[in-house]
């Protein structure tokens, strides 16, 4: 038999149900909330949350330190699970309306992949929404994205592989942005 356990620090939420008929039990079991942490507050009043583990599979394995990336709203109580082709699509919308604020805003991506606070970055370059995605949430999302990818592919590249590949849909280079590190 193989050993599919793994030790990890855990935080229990006390949960109790009791066993009932099969459609009620169940009905109470779907009822059970998300569990989320709450890791960036969005000018909108949106929320960045992730959970963890996201659900990734390794080699059959749960991988114990992924976890998924979420923009919430509690507003409404929605869950997107933006992707990469979300903002790249986004970027492109921003970039046919105005192509110089577009390469301000991936400048800021940039940064934002070396390590540099999303808020920080925002304020350095003055940032404003333009079309599309808000700028608060392409740049907090991403940094939570990058990561994750940092903890799934930790002997790679990370962050780096998307990064580059944003950077190679506009025909720009790491070389374009060293200045402000």
């Amino acid at each position: 038999m193989v050993n599919k356990t793994f030790k990890y620090k855990v935080n229990l939420v006390p949960l109790q149900i009791d066993n009932q008929k099969q459609d009620t039990f169940r009905d109470e079991l779907n009822a059970i909330p998300y569990l989320l942490y709450e890791v960036e507050q969005v000018t909108t009043g949106e929320k960045i949350v992730i959970n963890k583990p996201g659900g990734k599979r390794s080699y059959g394995r749960l991988s114990r330190n992924d976890f998924m990336v979420f923009i919430y709203n509690p507003t409404d109580e929605s869950l997107w699970l933006i992707s990469h082709k979300e903002i790249k699509d986004d970027l492109y919308s921003k970039y046919g309306n105005d192509a110089d604020t577009t390469l301000l805003l991936i400048r800021a991506l940039y940064y934002v992949c070396c390590g540099k606070e999303p808020d920080e970055v925002i304020k350095k370059f003055s940032l404003t929404d333009t079309v599309g995605i808000s700028v608060d949430i392409l740049l907090k999302t991403y940094k939570w994205i990058w990561g994750q990818e940092d903890c799934n592919y930790p002997k790679g590249q990370g962050r780096w592989l998307s990064m580059d590949g944003l950077l190679k849909e506009f025909n720009l280079t790491k070389e374009n942005f060293e200045e402000w590190l």
